[in-house]
């Protein structure tokens, strides 16, 4: 009795740790992930709208036909990058992703609390790199620290009407991703009073 149990329980242990490093893998192995699949159709740096979301043709699984969707791949090993996103009339996001899918940082319209959302993408050694500015604070410029190199920025623009998505996407077509000309200036950490 002992030796069945003994060998019930070596088995759902061995099952479990199968199935968890294979859950854990697939994303690394995998030839269709996101990034893969938005390849052919995206440019290097730079937005590129997305079709409406279609059950029988739709680049990415799970897509919204209530959003306007563009994605800007991203490649930082040419330097920083610059992201402009205007916000639409209903609701606006932006979503990063490293190369393996890896969500890092989001922000909407709603927290960014202006009608255009300004970002600068870099890696940290980039950032590390940055002149001080002591004229320039956290709170003038917003900078993300990419955990990779390359990546995919998911925009996404709310059309709260069927009729109102040729604005939703007239947004996300004036948004602009692209490699910064010049060095920004660094954001400097709030110091305390001494």
């Amino acid at each position: 009795m002992i030796r069945l149990l003994f060998t019930i329980l070596v088995g759902v242990l061995l099952g479990g740790v199968v199935h968890l490093v294979s859950v854990l893998a697939l994303p690394r192995i995998s030839t269709q992930d996101a990034y893969s699949r938005l390849t052919p159709m995206t440019k290097l740096n730079a937005v590129t709208p997305l079709p409406l979301a279609d059950p029988n043709n739709s680049p990415m699984p799970f897509m919204d036909p209530a959003f306007a969707m563009a994605i800007c791949r991203y490649d930082l090993s040419d330097g920083p990058i610059k992201l402009t996103v205007p916000v639409s009339q209903a609701y606006t996001s932006v979503s990063f992703y490293t190369r393996n899918e890896i969500a890092y940082y989001a922000i909407n319209d709603r927290s960014a609390g202006k009608r255009v959302i300004e970002l600068d993408l870099m890696t940290e050694a980039q950032h590390e790199d940055l002149p001080e500015d002591e004229e320039v604070t956290a709170a003038d410029r917003l900078i993300i620290d990419s955990p990779t190199t390359t990546g995919l920025i998911v925009l996404k623009a709310l059309a709260a009407e069927p009729g109102l998505m040729p604005q939703a996407q007239a947004s996300l077509a004036s948004a602009t991703c692209g490699v910064q000309a010049e060095a920004p200036a660094k954001a400097e950490k709030p110091r305390g009073k001494r």
